[in-house]
């Protein structure tokens, strides 16, 4: 093989996990601005989850030491 002469980018990847491509190019594929929204979101869920857990371990560490 010579060269990057192959122009198929998915390579060895199985079909369900290609993106659809219509005439112009992939469709269903998230905009930039969507993907933004995500990681905010994501980094919410994160942040919450954790002053959960933390919250939870401070109830339970007063409790076992006779506080409340």
């Amino acid at each position: 093989m010579r060269g990057f002469s192959d122009l198929n980018l998915n390579g060895p990847t199985p079909a369900r996990v290609q993106p659809k491509v219509g005439e112009w190019g992939p469709e269903d594929v998230p905009t930039t601005q969507a993907k933004k929204r995500q990681r905010i979101w994501a980094s919410l869920a994160f942040i919450l989850a954790l002053a959960a857990v933390c919250g939870l371990g401070w109830y339970f560490y007063k409790i076992l030491n006779g506080g409340a």
